[in-house]
């Protein structure tokens, strides 16, 4: 049995130069650059999670992880969640900076997708229904994210992690990446076992010592159980009407009572909660709390996947990505050795 965590290469490693089949999700706020490149340089794929942010971060962010990491990376941008105008701004400086893959994810945008294709950039599309991945696939996308409803953060769909994964897997011919309440080796193993060329994970890389979030929101990951998250549209503003997020509950969330759907964010009082230096946070926007983060945190959104309960400490990057892998690796070595022809033969 072998447990050599670079057993697990699929095509997917060598269409995006890393050694392991893992992609850090780009999450907003949270995979910056030096989180992105602990990810890189242990061997994982990272993504920076640029949305909506200035141009003028987007460079800083791009040179910081420049200095920490030689590796391929992609940049995640929201066109259908962000101003065109800024969305241009954004793209543009990407592709001056030489970005080389893009992350795109929510509803697809065609021009956005025909525009990064065209400057000769890879693109991962995030998907979370079979409509959804039918278009990126129509519209240019190199891989698809099939992103079930056990996601921490915003989720597009409301079909369980494997069963998209499945569905995904029997339409198309493009590399398909899971995604959606992975949080163990055993979760990549299975994900693999099906079919898919690797996995994107959110929540086992936020509650990491390089991850930008507050430390209490890693605390609570490290903390909580499946059982802590819900899925609601009540932290919405700045996306638009309807988006989902999966959060772990909080006194927002229990202030909903039952109505954790329906919100409308024309209704929404714009009341400012919290600040990120001159930025003011409000209540019920999509603003998690991060390092720089001050004011009424624990009314702040804390993403979380259902995969949490797996996730006992807070640690580098690496040594989780390691351990995530080296046990998927060690599973798939049982499997093989109990499905190896006339072993255990009478």
């Amino acid at each position: 049995m072998s447990a050599d965590p670079e057993s697990l290469r699929t095509p997917l490693c060598d269409l995006l130069g890393c050694k392991y089949p893992v992609i850090l999700a780009g999450m907003g706020g949270v995979a910056r650059s030096e989180l992105a490149a602990a990810v890189a340089n242990a061997g994982g794929f990272p993504t920076l999670g640029m949305v909506r942010e200035a141009p003028s971060l987007i460079i800083s962010e791009i040179e910081a992880y420049r200095r920490l990491s030689d590796r391929p990376f992609a940049v995640n941008l929201i066109p259908a969640a962000t101003d065109p105008g800024l969305l241009d701004q954004q793209i543009e400086t990407c592709l001056a900076m030489e970005v080389a893959v893009f992350s795109f994810f929510w509803d697809v945008v065609p021009e956005a997708v025909a525009r990064v294709k065209e400057a000769g950039a890879l693109l991962l599309h995030q998907v979370g229904t079979l409509r959804a991945a039918r278009e990126a696939e129509a519209a240019g996308a190199d891989v698809l994210i099939s992103q079930g409803q056990d996601a921490g953060g915003h989720v597009h769909g409301r079909t369980p992690t494997f069963d998209l994964l499945r569905a995904v897997l029997d339409t198309t011919a493009l590399p398909v990446v899971a995604s959606g309440g992975i949080c163990t080796g055993l979760a990549l193993a299975e994900a693999l076992a099906m079919g898919a060329q690797g996995v994107q994970c959110g929540t086992a890389f936020l509650a990491t010592q390089e991850s930008f979030a507050h430390e209490c929101h890693k605390r609570r990951i490290v903390d909580a159980g499946p059982q802590d998250t819900v899925l609601t549209d009540g932290f919405v503003l700045n996306w638009p009407k309807g988006s989902a997020v999966r959060v772990l509950r909080n006194s927002v969330t229990d202030g909903f009572g039952t109505d954790l759907m329906g919100h409308d964010p024309d209704a929404i009082p714009r009341e400012i909660i919290a600040h990120d230096g001159d930025i003011p946070r409000l209540r019920q926007s999509t603003d998690s709390p991060l390092r720089t983060t001050t004011g009424a945190l624990e009314q702040m959104p804390h993403y979380a996947g259902t995969g949490l309960g797996e996730i006992v400490g807070i640690v580098p990057a690496a040594r989780r990505l390691l351990d995530f892998c080296t046990e998927a690796a060690a599973l798939r070595g049982i499997a093989g050795r109990a499905q190896a022809p006339g072993e255990g033969a009478a």
